[in-house]
Protein backbone atom coordinates (compact mmCIF):
# COMPACT_ATOMS: atom_id res chain seq x y z
CA UNK A 1 0.00 0.00 0.00
CA UNK A 2 2.01 2.97 -1.29
CA UNK A 3 1.52 6.48 0.05
CA UNK A 4 -0.45 8.86 -2.16
CA UNK A 5 1.67 11.91 -2.98
CA UNK A 6 0.89 15.27 -4.53
CA UNK A 7 2.85 14.19 -7.62
CA UNK A 8 0.65 11.10 -7.96
CA UNK A 9 -2.50 13.23 -7.65
CA UNK A 10 -1.33 15.60 -10.39
CA UNK A 11 -0.45 12.67 -12.65
CA UNK A 12 -4.05 11.39 -12.46
CA UNK A 13 -5.26 14.37 -14.52
CA UNK A 14 -7.28 13.05 -17.52
CA UNK A 15 -6.32 9.49 -16.59
CA UNK A 16 -7.69 7.98 -13.36
CA UNK A 17 -10.57 9.55 -11.38
CA UNK A 18 -9.53 10.86 -7.96
CA UNK A 19 -11.69 9.66 -5.05
CA UNK A 20 -11.99 11.93 -2.00
CA UNK A 21 -14.04 11.99 1.21
CA UNK A 22 -14.07 13.97 4.44
CA UNK A 23 -13.00 12.57 7.81
CA UNK A 24 -12.93 14.08 11.28
CA UNK A 25 -12.25 11.05 13.48
CA UNK A 26 -10.14 7.91 13.82
CA UNK A 27 -12.84 5.43 12.78
CA UNK A 28 -13.77 7.24 9.58
CA UNK A 29 -10.14 7.97 8.72
CA UNK A 30 -9.12 4.31 9.03
CA UNK A 31 -11.87 3.21 6.62
CA UNK A 32 -11.47 6.06 4.13
CA UNK A 33 -7.70 5.54 4.09
CA UNK A 34 -8.15 2.06 2.61
CA UNK A 35 -9.80 3.39 -0.52
CA UNK A 36 -9.51 7.17 -0.97
CA UNK A 37 -6.80 9.15 -2.71
CA UNK A 38 -7.47 12.26 -0.62
CA UNK A 39 -9.03 12.71 2.82
CA UNK A 40 -10.19 16.23 3.58
CA UNK A 41 -10.47 17.31 7.20
CA UNK A 42 -13.22 19.71 6.24
CA UNK A 43 -14.58 22.71 8.09
CA UNK A 44 -17.93 21.04 7.38
CA UNK A 45 -17.30 19.40 10.76
CA UNK A 46 -18.82 22.54 12.25
CA UNK A 47 -22.21 21.61 10.85
CA UNK A 48 -21.81 17.82 10.89
CA UNK A 49 -20.38 17.35 14.39
CA UNK A 50 -21.20 20.54 16.25
CA UNK A 51 -24.59 21.52 14.84
CA UNK A 52 -23.50 24.93 13.58
CA UNK A 53 -25.62 26.71 10.96
CA UNK A 54 -22.62 27.22 8.70
CA UNK A 55 -18.84 26.85 8.72
CA UNK A 56 -17.97 30.41 9.77
CA UNK A 57 -17.75 29.75 13.49
CA UNK A 58 -15.31 26.84 13.18
CA UNK A 59 -12.11 27.61 15.05
CA UNK A 60 -8.65 26.66 13.86
CA UNK A 61 -7.82 24.93 17.16
CA UNK A 62 -10.86 22.69 16.77
CA UNK A 63 -9.76 21.81 13.24
CA UNK A 64 -6.24 21.07 14.45
CA UNK A 65 -7.49 18.55 17.04
CA UNK A 66 -9.48 16.62 14.45
CA UNK A 67 -6.74 16.84 11.81
CA UNK A 68 -4.09 15.46 14.17
CA UNK A 69 -6.26 12.39 14.74
CA UNK A 70 -7.08 11.85 11.08
CA UNK A 71 -3.46 12.23 10.01
CA UNK A 72 -2.31 9.82 12.73
CA UNK A 73 -4.54 7.03 11.43
CA UNK A 74 -4.43 7.72 7.68
CA UNK A 75 -1.36 5.88 6.45
CA UNK A 76 -1.91 5.97 2.68
CA UNK A 77 -4.22 8.82 1.66
CA UNK A 78 -3.16 12.41 1.15
CA UNK A 79 -4.59 14.34 4.12
CA UNK A 80 -5.70 17.92 3.46
CA UNK A 81 -6.51 20.54 6.13
CA UNK A 82 -9.40 22.89 5.35
CA UNK A 83 -8.37 26.35 6.52
CA UNK A 84 -11.28 27.91 8.44
CA UNK A 85 -13.00 31.22 7.76
CA UNK A 86 -10.83 34.34 8.29
CA UNK A 87 -7.62 32.37 8.93
CA UNK A 88 -6.12 33.54 5.62
CA UNK A 89 -7.31 37.15 5.24
CA UNK A 90 -3.87 38.24 4.04
CA UNK A 91 -0.64 36.48 3.17
CA UNK A 92 1.04 37.18 6.54
CA UNK A 93 -1.85 35.79 8.58
CA UNK A 94 -2.30 32.93 6.11
CA UNK A 95 1.32 31.85 6.36
CA UNK A 96 1.40 32.13 10.14
CA UNK A 97 -1.70 29.94 10.48
CA UNK A 98 -0.77 27.49 7.72
CA UNK A 99 2.72 26.98 9.13
CA UNK A 100 1.23 26.24 12.56
CA UNK A 101 -1.29 23.83 11.06
CA UNK A 102 1.34 21.92 9.09
CA UNK A 103 3.66 21.73 12.11
CA UNK A 104 1.04 20.50 14.57
CA UNK A 105 -1.02 18.19 12.35
CA UNK A 106 1.60 16.92 9.88
CA UNK A 107 -1.06 17.20 7.16
CA UNK A 108 0.10 16.97 3.54
CA UNK A 109 -1.59 20.14 2.26
CA UNK A 110 -4.13 22.84 3.05
CA UNK A 111 -7.26 24.01 1.21
CA UNK A 112 -8.32 27.63 0.66
CA UNK A 113 -11.65 28.93 -0.66
CA UNK A 114 -11.67 31.75 -3.20
CA UNK A 115 -10.81 32.94 -6.67
CA UNK A 116 -8.75 35.83 -7.99
CA UNK A 117 -8.92 37.69 -4.66
CA UNK A 118 -6.73 35.15 -2.89
CA UNK A 119 -4.26 34.37 -5.68
CA UNK A 120 -1.44 36.39 -4.09
CA UNK A 121 -2.01 34.59 -0.79
CA UNK A 122 -1.78 31.21 -2.52
CA UNK A 123 1.39 32.22 -4.34
CA UNK A 124 2.98 33.32 -1.07
CA UNK A 125 2.13 30.04 0.67
CA UNK A 126 3.35 27.90 -2.22
CA UNK A 127 6.58 29.92 -2.39
CA UNK A 128 7.03 29.19 1.33
CA UNK A 129 6.68 25.45 0.64
CA UNK A 130 3.08 24.88 1.73
CA UNK A 131 1.07 22.76 -0.75
CA UNK A 132 -2.38 24.17 -1.50
CA UNK A 133 -5.65 22.93 -3.01
CA UNK A 134 -7.93 25.64 -4.36
CA UNK A 135 -11.73 25.84 -4.06
CA UNK A 136 -13.97 27.76 -6.49
CA UNK A 137 -17.64 27.94 -7.45
CA UNK A 138 -19.91 27.90 -4.42
CA UNK A 139 -17.86 29.05 -1.43
CA UNK A 140 -19.52 27.90 1.84
CA UNK A 141 -17.42 30.21 4.02
CA UNK A 142 -18.67 33.38 2.30
CA UNK A 143 -21.86 32.42 0.43
CA UNK A 144 -25.08 33.72 1.95
CA UNK A 145 -27.25 31.12 0.23
CA UNK A 146 -26.88 27.65 -1.22
CA UNK A 147 -27.48 28.09 -4.95
CA UNK A 148 -26.01 26.50 -8.03
CA UNK A 149 -23.39 28.70 -9.67
CA UNK A 150 -22.77 29.31 -13.37
CA UNK A 151 -26.32 29.54 -14.64
CA UNK A 152 -25.76 32.90 -16.32
CA UNK A 153 -22.96 34.23 -18.52
CA UNK A 154 -21.65 36.68 -15.93
CA UNK A 155 -21.22 33.95 -13.29
CA UNK A 156 -19.66 31.60 -15.81
CA UNK A 157 -17.13 34.20 -16.92
CA UNK A 158 -16.15 35.01 -13.33
CA UNK A 159 -15.75 31.36 -12.28
CA UNK A 160 -13.71 30.52 -15.40
CA UNK A 161 -11.43 33.48 -14.67
CA UNK A 162 -11.13 32.35 -11.06
CA UNK A 163 -10.23 28.81 -12.16
CA UNK A 164 -7.48 29.98 -14.50
CA UNK A 165 -6.01 32.46 -12.00
CA UNK A 166 -6.08 29.94 -9.16
CA UNK A 167 -4.66 27.11 -11.30
CA UNK A 168 -1.77 29.37 -12.31
CA UNK A 169 -1.06 30.38 -8.71
CA UNK A 170 0.65 27.09 -7.82
CA UNK A 171 -2.17 24.95 -6.42
CA UNK A 172 -1.91 21.26 -7.31
CA UNK A 173 -5.68 20.72 -7.61
CA UNK A 174 -8.95 22.67 -7.50
CA UNK A 175 -12.24 21.73 -5.86
CA UNK A 176 -15.22 22.95 -7.91
CA UNK A 177 -18.41 23.16 -5.87
CA UNK A 178 -22.01 23.24 -7.06
CA UNK A 179 -21.69 24.55 -10.62
CA UNK A 180 -23.58 23.60 -13.76
CA UNK A 181 -22.23 20.64 -15.71
CA UNK A 182 -21.19 22.65 -18.77
CA UNK A 183 -19.06 25.00 -16.68
CA UNK A 184 -17.30 22.17 -14.83
CA UNK A 185 -16.48 20.59 -18.17
CA UNK A 186 -14.99 23.83 -19.54
CA UNK A 187 -12.87 24.40 -16.44
CA UNK A 188 -11.55 20.84 -16.37
CA UNK A 189 -10.52 21.09 -20.02
CA UNK A 190 -8.85 24.46 -19.58
CA UNK A 191 -6.70 23.94 -16.49
CA UNK A 192 -3.63 21.72 -16.37
CA UNK A 193 -4.21 20.50 -12.81
CA UNK A 194 -6.85 18.04 -11.56
CA UNK A 195 -10.35 19.30 -10.77
CA UNK A 196 -12.32 17.65 -7.98
CA UNK A 197 -16.05 18.11 -8.11
CA UNK A 198 -18.71 18.34 -5.44
CA UNK A 199 -21.93 18.89 -7.31
CA UNK A 200 -19.95 19.66 -10.45
CA UNK A 201 -20.59 16.66 -12.76
CA UNK A 202 -18.69 13.56 -13.82
CA UNK A 203 -16.47 15.64 -16.10
CA UNK A 204 -14.19 16.65 -13.23
CA UNK A 205 -10.99 14.66 -12.65
CA UNK A 206 -12.28 13.50 -9.27
CA UNK A 207 -15.14 13.67 -6.80
CA UNK A 208 -15.53 14.55 -3.12
CA UNK A 209 -18.47 14.27 -0.73
CA UNK A 210 -19.01 14.89 2.96
CA UNK A 211 -18.88 11.34 4.35
CA UNK A 212 -21.79 11.85 6.74
CA UNK A 213 -24.00 12.98 3.83
CA UNK A 214 -23.01 9.98 1.74
CA UNK A 215 -23.74 7.58 4.62
CA UNK A 216 -27.13 9.09 5.40
CA UNK A 217 -26.00 10.35 8.81
CA UNK A 218 -26.76 14.04 8.26
CA UNK A 219 -29.98 15.93 7.66
CA UNK A 220 -28.58 17.53 4.52
CA UNK A 221 -29.50 15.97 1.21
CA UNK A 222 -28.51 18.25 -1.68
CA UNK A 223 -29.16 16.94 -5.18
CA UNK A 224 -25.50 16.14 -5.81
CA UNK A 225 -25.25 13.68 -2.90
CA UNK A 226 -25.80 9.98 -3.52
CA UNK A 227 -26.72 8.26 -0.25
CA UNK A 228 -25.08 4.84 -0.07
CA UNK A 229 -26.80 3.99 3.19
CA UNK A 230 -29.23 5.36 5.78
CA UNK A 231 -27.16 5.02 8.92
CA UNK A 232 -29.50 7.30 10.85
CA UNK A 233 -32.14 4.58 10.69
CA UNK A 234 -29.64 1.82 11.47
CA UNK A 235 -28.33 3.66 14.55
CA UNK A 236 -31.83 4.53 15.73
CA UNK A 237 -32.86 0.88 15.52
CA UNK A 238 -29.80 -0.19 17.52
CA UNK A 239 -30.43 2.43 20.22
CA UNK A 240 -34.10 1.45 20.44
CA UNK A 241 -33.24 -2.25 20.79
CA UNK A 242 -30.61 -1.52 23.43
CA UNK A 243 -32.99 0.56 25.54
CA UNK A 244 -35.69 -2.11 25.27
CA UNK A 245 -33.21 -4.79 26.39
CA UNK A 246 -32.16 -2.68 29.38
CA UNK A 247 -35.75 -1.97 30.39
CA UNK A 248 -36.70 -5.65 30.07
CA UNK A 249 -33.49 -6.75 31.87
CA UNK A 250 -32.35 -8.71 28.83
CA UNK A 251 -29.06 -6.80 28.91
CA UNK A 252 -26.56 -7.50 30.29
CA UNK A 253 -26.96 -11.25 29.85
CA UNK A 254 -24.72 -13.90 31.38
CA UNK A 255 -22.28 -13.62 28.48
CA UNK A 256 -21.78 -9.91 29.29
CA UNK A 257 -21.00 -10.43 32.98
CA UNK A 258 -17.65 -11.13 34.63
CA UNK A 259 -17.65 -14.13 37.03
Amino acid sequence: MSKVTIKKIVEKKNKVPIACLTAYSKNTAVIADKYCDIILVGDSLGMVLYGMKNTRDVKIDTMILHAKTVKKFAKKSLVVFDMPYKTYTNKIIAYKNARRVMKLTKCDAIKLEGGKKIVNIIKHLVKKGIPVIGHIGLLPQTSTNFKVKGKNNMQQKKIIEDSIEVSNSGVFAIIIECVVEKLAKIITRNVSIPTIGIGASKYCDGQILVTDDMLGLSDLSPKFVRKYSNLNKVIEKCVKNYVQDVKMRRFPSTKNVYK
